[in-house]
């Protein structure tokens, strides 16, 4: 393979400020190529700085305390509500709930929404691209309130069957629930035209915006969605945090999913009275450091520019594609049109796990296996996929790492063939 000769300024700022600490390990006495990212990020400084930073100086309790230290973390927590509003050019501040990351965020409007909303034989719209986390709380929704599942098909390469779509459509669909981005295929869905179509047949919508944030700018208004939920941790953040934005409406008529500290008003062994959006579905101590560690992520990218993150990935989700679909015995898994930065394949002759295994030898970090989306593994006919997932400081050294570790592993297996 020729050498690229090519770094975009995204990369090259991050390879001059080092702003990875972890990129810098070795990992086998090899440099760490770190293509795991639809998994999780890795961090930056900031982040790792910020959370130390609430621990060491202003750590306490929110909204409860009358002294100075926890007005300060009060003010730090919601200064972070704000920035994810802002992030996601939400309305209001009060749409915006702080949850455990995507899949809670899910089984909170599930739970809340879904029980006091739907009926038996109501529908539910679901895509066949759909992770774990967007299949099971609505099928244990379902259980409880009689509504069914009905499933968009994707095409071969890996596209939302929009006219299938419109077709299931109808009086009785109350919900669409579907991915901005696959984790499994990385298609970009055409959320704005789901959504006009959704609300024209009287339905709401569930973005999982998981695999999206990261990786393009989010606007909720423009989208014109209901419902928009990602999680921190895949947002260069920390773990544990998420977030839940919702129509304001919406959220004010939805009733609590948990109850606890922080999101009453009065309670008496008689009755309970709730406290107002949002913390009325913020039971308990949140996660109040990961809130600041979340809003440090955002002021990250935002710093960076979500444009010029995009541009970048897209660069090199074009060298790699390039680059593997040259690859003998080689086949992409979503080859979408519009699709973010994801590698998704399987290696004739070598099973996912032991081709992670191999790269891993190498330094290299990817995924193999379901994915959590075993309906998608399902609809090729496969048992899972590698999966090489590209983040803002990936750049072509990575990908010529990881196509001379497949040509490694072939020829390990006997089923070398040259590069072209």
């Amino acid at each position: 393979m020729n050498a690229p000769g090519y770094f975009s300024p995204v990369a090259e700022r991050l390879q001059q400020a080092a702003d990875f600490p972890i990129l810098a390990r070795k990992i086998r006495g090899k440099r760490l190529v770190y293509l795991d990212n639809g998994a999780t990020t890795q961090k930056p400084a900031s982040v790792i700085d910020a959370e130390r930073d609430f621990y060491r100086d202003a750590n306490a309790n929110i909204h409860r305390g009358v002294h100075s230290l926890s007005q300060h973390a009060t003010d730090l927590y919601e200064a972070g509500r704000e920035r994810v509003r802002s992030f996601l050019n939400a309305g209001r501040s009060e749409e915006i709930v702080f949850t455990r990351g995507t899949t809670e965020a899910i089984n909170l409007v599930a739970f809340s929404w879904g029980r006091a909303q739907l009926k038996p034989g109501d529908e539910i719209i679901l895509s066949g691209m759909e992770h774990h986390s967007n299949i099971v709380p609505w099928q244990l929704i379902g259980e409880q309130t009689g509504a069914v599942l009905r499933v968009v098909p994707i095409s071969d390469r890996g596209e939302l069957d929009m006219e299938a779509y419109g077709k299931l459509l109808g009086p009785r669909t109350r919900l669409v629930a579907v991915a901005h981005v696959s984790n499994a295929l990385g298609t970009v869905n055409p959320i704005a035209e789901i959504a006009r179509q959704a609300h024209e047949a009287g339905a709401k919508v569930l973005v999982d915006g998981a695999q999206a944030v990261a990786h393009q700018a989010v606007d909720v208004q423009a989208l014109d969605c209901d419902f928009y939920v990602f999680s921190g941790h895949k947002l260069y953040g920390p773990t544990g945090i998420g977030a839940l934005y919702a129509r304001h409406e919406l959220l004010s008529a939805m009733p609590p999913w948990q109850g606890g500290g922080d999101m009453i008003r009065t309670v008496s062994f008689e009755r309970t009275t709730y406290a107002d959006i949002p913390q009325r579905f913020e039971a308990g101590t949140p996660n109040i450091a990961g809130v600041i560690g979340l809003a440090a992520a955002i002021d990250y990218v935002q710093g960076l520019g979500m444009d010029r993150i995009a541009a970048h990935e897209q660069a090199i989700l074009a060298y790699g594609t390039d680059a593997l679909t040259r690859l003998p015995g080689l086949r992409l898994i979503g080859t979408a049109h519009d699709k973010a930065g994801i590698l998704s394949f399987v290696v004739e002759g070598i099973h996912p796990h032991d081709l992670g295994t191999i790269l891993d030898t190498e330094g290299i970090a990817i995924r193999a296996g379901h994915h959590c989306a075993m309906p998608v593994m399902t609809r090729y006919g496969i048992p899972g996929t590698a999966r090489a997932s590209l983040a803002l400081y990936n750049d072509e050294r990575d990908i010529d790492a990881l196509v001379a570790g497949i040509l490694k592993a072939q020829a390990m297996f006997g089923k070398g063939g040259k590069h072209e």
